[in-house]
């Protein structure tokens, strides 16, 4: 639980890597600028955190961020009471400490979390910019740098795990894929340290990876693990078994796709 008040810890000093491929900074500014709640889509590992973090940096503002998931309920955002020695203390919570504090909140893959939880942040993200906080009988008026961010992957979502269209439609969206061939090359090799012919390389390797979903996979080859493969390699680690480890079985168990994603690797890594 964080100390009430006290945000100092997440302000982010330095620079961020984060290469722009449309008009997203411009577009969260102008959110930011007019208090509108912004939602990110796009799959996993195509750097919507890295942008999240990237323009708390720009803007000079705290960042916190809660990963969602099934068993996060609403007393784990807005706060409770907790027993210290003898007496019974009320402690914020991560999205309490951000509206009060005039932070970003982050919600991450906010689609995981129960849906009666996913409420509390109705009124936050319209006009009325609020977070009522039934245990104390108390309304927090939201700070006025508070900013609420979220982010889901649409593609790997069923139908009992999407956003209400009384949640999605209190957002404007920003709409996130895979960086083109080029900027992705530059992305890996700037992260991994690899040279931008070995980057290349790993990045047609997910565009072929990214192309056999239909025969299975959940999820295309994200960004990120990319970057981890370009780490493997830079360790010393053969570029074909650091492929295997850091992108084919991270994204499956099944041995038929194993298979196959291990003969696209031995394609390009010989």
């Amino acid at each position: 639980m964080l100390k009430t008040g006290d945000l100092s810890d997440y302000l982010i000093d330095e620079e961020p890597y984060y290469l722009p491929v449309a008009a997203e900074i411009e577009l969260f500014t102008a959110a930011c600028e007019r208090r509108l709640p912004v939602m990110l889509k796009g799959p996993t590992g195509c750097g919507k955190t890295r942008f999240v973090e990237y323009m708390a940096w720009r803007l000079k503002r705290p960042l916190v961020t809660v990963s969602c998931h099934e068993d996060l309920f609403a007393a784990d955002l807005v706060g409770r009471y907790l027993l210290t020695g003898d007496e019974t203390v009320w402690m914020d919570g991560p999205l309490t400490q951000a509206v009060r504090g005039g932070a970003i909140c982050y919600l991450d893959e906010v689609v995981e979390a129960r849906k009666d939880t996913t409420v509390v942040i109705h009124p936050l993200a319209d006009d009325r910019r609020l977070l009522p906080i039934d245990k104390r009988g108390e309304v927090v008026r939201a700070h006025p740098d508070f900013q609420l961010v979220v982010s889901y992957n649409p593609g790997y979502q069923s139908v009992l795990k999407d956003l209400k269209q009384s949640t999605r439609q209190r957002f404007v969206a920003l709409e996130f894929d895979y960086p083109r061939a080029e900027e992705e090359s530059e992305i890996v090799a700037r992260e991994s340290g690899i040279g931008l012919e070995e980057a290349s390389r790993l990045v047609l390797l997910a565009g072929k990876i990214r192309q056999i979903r239909e025969q299975g996979l959940a999820e295309g080859a994200g960004t990120r693990l990319l970057i981890y493969a370009g780490q493997l390699i830079v360790s010393g680690i053969d570029p074909g078994l650091a492929c295997r480890t850091a992108i084919a079985q991270p994204l499956t168990d099944d041995p038929g796709l194993l298979e196959t994603l291990d003969e696209i690797i031995g394609d390009l890594f010989v």
